[in-house]
């Protein structure tokens, strides 16, 4: 049975710099360490960590929103990924919804986002920054 995650992180850095480093190829690559395939336009596929993670990209709010479809084999429900990028005092926060995450790698993907996803777009925005 497919489970929901949801879950908020709080970013020392604008939200236009989170966004870039979750929209721009150069700049996921950068942090990922990995080859990486991602654009800006609906209904464009795109391949994180060299396709361990792949899907579609569904929609975009700039520096706001983002929201795409992750692949699981032949799982009949989508599994939807949405970003949402608020202002914060600290920065952002950034609030993260996964939907229809299969049973079997729930708690891979829900350890993945905080110890792989977040924590190097953390390290990323927050130390190295997008000069």
């Amino acid at each position: 049975m497919p489970k929901d995650f949801k879950k908020y992180y709080v970013v020392k850095a604008p939200p236009s710099e989170i966004y870039m480093a979750l929209t721009n190829a150069k700049s996921i690559t950068l942090w990922t360490d990995d080859e990486t395939e991602m654009g800006t336009e609906p209904n464009t596929e795109f391949s994180l960590w060299g396709g361990s993670i792949c899907g579609m990209n569904l929609e975009f709010e700039e520096n706001r929103k983002i929201v795409q479809e992750w692949y699981f084999g032949k799982q009949e429900e989508k599994s939807i990924v949405t970003i949402i990028l608020h202002p914060h005092k600290k920065g952002t926060s950034v609030e993260l919804k996964h939907t229809n995450i299969p049973d079997a790698e729930y708690e891979e993907f829900t350890d993945g986002w905080d110890h792989a996803y977040f924590s190097q777009v953390k390290e990323f925005v927050e130390e190295d920054g997008l000069d």
